[in-house]
C-alpha cells in the first residue's frame, strides 16, 4: 500500500501556511470553523464557519486570533471577511439549548450546521480543537486553529463579533447583570449580580454557578434543574473568555 502524500506546509508562511498547502494538495475551498461563548455562563454559544478565497483577496488585513485582537480591531477585521469570504454561515445557538443537549453537542452540531449552510460547498474543513465528522468532505483538528489557520482566524472573529453584539442588546434587555462589559462569562460583577438578581431567561441553568442560585430565579422563566442530568452540570471558565 503506498503511503499517503505529505502536506508540506513552507516555513514563513504564516498564518494563510496550512490552506496554500491543502491547495496544493488540490482541495481548493477549505473552511475553517470556531466558537464564541463555549466558557460563558449566559448568553449563548455562536458558531461561525468561513471559506476564503486564494490569493491576495484571501488575505485578510490584521487577521489574527479574535482573543488577540480589540474589540475595535475585530469590527475591522469582521467587515474584511464578510467583503472577502468566498461564503460564511452562523449558527446561533440559545442557552436552553445548551442546557438540554449539553454544551459539546451542541457546538459540534453548530460546525456541521454551518458547513452544511456554506455555498459554495467546501472540499476540505478545518477545526480549532476537536474533530466533527459526518461533513462529507475530509477535514482536521488543528490545536489553536484560530492561530496557525486563516479560516478558522476567520470564523473566530464572525463569532465573536456577533456574539458580542448579542451581548450587548441582551443588557439592555436585562440590565444590572453586565452583560455589556463581560459578555456573560464569570467576572467578579457578574458573580455578584447573580447573587443579588438570580439567573435571567439568557443564563445556562446547566452551569454549576448558576444552578447554585437557580432558586433565586423568576418562577415564570426558571428552567427546572431537576431536568438536567447532575453529570451534565458545567462550571463556566473565565479563562475562555
Amino acid at each position: 500500500m503506498l503511503a499517503p502524500q505529505r502536506t508540506v506546509i513552507r516555513r514563513g508562511s504564516g498564518l494563510y501556511g496550512l490552506e496554500q498547502a491543502l491547495r496544493r494538495r488540490g482541495f481548493r475551498r477549505i473552511a475553517g470553523a470556531d466558537e464564541a461563548g463555549r466558557g460563558a455562563c449566559a448568553g449563548p454559544l455562536v458558531v461561525a464557519a468561513a471559506i476564503l478565497p486564494d490569493g491576495k483577496r484571501g488575505e485578510v488585513p490584521g487577521l489574527a486570533d479574535s482573543k488577540l485582537l480589540t474589540a475595535a480591531a475585530r469590527d475591522r477585521v469582521y467587515d474584511e471577511v464578510v467583503a472577502r469570504a468566498l461564503a460564511y454561515e452562523v449558527i446561533i445557538v440559545p442557552p436552553t439549548e445548551v442546557d438540554t443537549r449539553g454544551l459539546h453537542v451542541c457546538n459540534v452540531a453548530g460546525m456541521r450546521r454551518a458547513f452544511a449552510r456554506l455555498s459554495p460547498a467546501p472540499e476540505y474543513v478545518l477545526t480549532d480543537g476537536f474533530g466533527v465528522d459526518g461533513v462529507g468532505v475530509p477535514g482536521l483538528a488543528v490545536w489553536k486553529g484560530d492561530r496557525v489557520a486563516a479560516c478558522v482566524a476567520a470564523a473566530s472573529v464572525l463569532a465573536k463579533v456577533t456574539r458580542d453584539r448579542i451581548m450587548v442588546e441582551l443588557a439592555e434587555r436585562w440590565p444590572g447583570y453586565g452583560f455589556a462589559e463581560h459578555k456573560g462569562y464569570v467576572t467578579a460583577e457578574h458573580t455578584a449580580a447573580l447573587q443579588r438578581y438570580g439567573p435571567c431567561p439568557e443564563h445556562r441553568f446547566s452551569y454549576a454557578n448558576v444552578a447554585a442560585v437557580a432558586d433565586r430565579a423568576d418562577p415564570s422563566y426558571r428552567r427546572s434543574r431537576a431536568t438536567t442530568p447532575a453529570s451534565t452540570l458545567l462550571l463556566a471558565e473565565a479563562a475562555d473568555a
